[in-house]
């Protein structure tokens, strides 16, 4: 069988055996895995790299990874095209937010977020798996030490200056409320005194200026870093960088061995206690920049990886014989079409003929809809959409990147592709074959299916 049969064999058999996206891993280009049903291969995703992880970013959400004052999550989809394209074969990436579940969910349908490895929500008190979230039951179970819910509801009751927060923010190891900023410490010392006097083990967390967290003394944030870190078996990231902006991200700060980043936002309550506790834990940068762009600053002060955006060095995605990266070819090249669309790079036949040079003249495209079309085809309407998406808030991503040398000179990778035009969203999970040859990779195969029905039922046409 010829590698183009492999292709579609894989395919077929990926479709039959509902092959889980993040499943397939090749080892010697000869087996793959099969999906995850159970705890003890969720905990596998910290172990789908064959050896430790390059980088571990650990990433609070709001006002740290997404910037609620940038409506266009510039910043985000900046960090976005950094990871997938030089990060995500070799590192994690862990979000550890104070939202629950709920929102969190809520979160990712408003924003652009890459799909991280591992979640850690409600302030470090639920740890989950994947893009299913499959939970890590252990971990919570090792919070019920000294620790009664009752009981916290029972004496927060008593002291009016606390308002309970939504109910999908009050959590089995969690109790959330609102209290004013000018009474927050009084509030804190004497709800501490009262928990004690009824023998639980308590951590009371300040954030944000308004938000207080009740939560057993064995979570948090800093926590459950430490208890992922040991379920590492031995294979430790090389490198663990922990970013955020408030109160309830000092602990991160704490853990061991970390590098860490405020960016240049944080509050504060966390710049309070930097200001105390430098001396102790001077791995830490303070950015100049916002956010997403803070992060991608401190991978650059760290030395972690490259740390120039493709969405900042986008250049047109011809030939090149150094371009031997997957992630970065694929990321590449969707941003040209992006681009394109969008009216951002010249209306020139030389960007055309650059995009063309890059796809087999044989090659062939595979609609989510099922259609089957020639390469060329496909570029050849591309190159009739020139600028049709300006003023759309047009934007492409790529998460989930990941690939496979199936050859001596074939890569099969697979991700998922998205597309946003204001408040509509398409996502397609993607198969391409790459065939790198001496001046750089030539597309072969393009596959796409619908991530959902809703999508599919929206018969977007994509046009790639």
């Amino acid at each position: 069988m010829n590698i183009y049969g492999f292709f579609y064999l894989f395919l077929n058999l990926s479709h039959i055996l509902c092959i889980d996206h993040w499943s397939w891993e090749f080892e010697d280009s000869k087996s793959f895995k099969l999906p995850i049903e159970n705890l003890s291969e969720a905990l596998n995703y910290m172990e789908r790299l064959n050896c430790a992880a390059r980088v571990m970013l650990v990433s609070d959400l709001d006002y740290t990874m997404v910037d609620h004052d940038d409506p266009d999550s510039y910043a985000l989809l900046r960090f976005n095209s950094l990871w997938e394209a030089f990060f995500r074969h070799d590192s994690l990436l862990v979000y550890s937010t104070g939202r629950s579940p709920t929102i969190y969910k809520e979160l990712r349908i408003e924003k652009p977020l890459l799909t991280p490895d591992i979640t850690v929500m409600s302030v470090g008190t639920e740890i989950a798996y994947g893009d299913s979230l499959i939970p890590d039951v252990d971990w919570e179970q090792s919070l019920n030490h000294m620790w009664d819910r009752k009981i916290v509801t029972e004496e927060t009751a008593k002291i009016p200056e606390l308002v309970l927060q939504a109910e999908t923010e009050q959590r089995p190891h969690k109790v959330s409320f609102f209290v004013d900023k000018a009474k927050a410490s009084q509030v804190i010392e004497g709800l501490q005194r009262c928990l004690v006097e009824r023998r639980l083990d308590t951590k009371i967390i300040y954030s944000g200026g308004i938000a207080l967290d009740v939560l057993p003394r064995g979570a948090g944030k800093g926590e459950a870093l430490n208890y992922l870190m040991n379920k590492f078996n031995g294979k430790i990231p090389v490198n663990t960088l922990v970013c955020g902006d408030s109160g309830n991200d000092a602990e991160l700060f704490t853990v061991r061995g970390v590098k860490g980043v405020m960016v240049s936002n944080a509050q504060e309550e966390l710049l309070n206690w930097h200001a105390i506790n430098a001396e102790y834990h001077n791995n830490i940068l303070h950015a100049s920049e916002r956010c997403a762009t803070g992060i991608i600053q401190a991978i650059g002060h760290f030395g972690l990886g490259p740390c120039l955006s493709p969405r900042n060095e986008f250049e047109s995605p011809k030939c090149k014989k150094e371009c031997t990266n997957p992630g970065f070819e694929v990321v590449n090249m969707y941003l040209a079409f992006e681009k394109w669309q969008r009216g951002e790079v010249q209306n020139s036949k030389q960007f055309i003929q650059n995009l063309k040079s890059k796809f087999h003249p044989s090659g062939v495209f595979v609609h989510a809809s099922g259609v089957e079309k020639p390469l060329h085809e496909c570029l050849d309407a591309l190159e009739k959409s020139y600028g049709h998406m300006q003023g759309c808030r047009f934007r492409v991503w790529v998460d989930r990147t990941s690939s496979s040398q199936i050859g001596s000179d074939t890569w099969l990778v697979k991700f998922d592709k998205w597309e946003s035009s204001g408040e509509v969203r398409h996502g397609c999970s993607t198969t391409v074959l790459l065939n790198l040859k001496p001046e750089g990779f030539s597309w072969m195969h393009v596959h796409q299916t619908w991530i959902d029905k809703e999508t599919s039922d929206t018969k977007r046409a994509c046009l790639f």
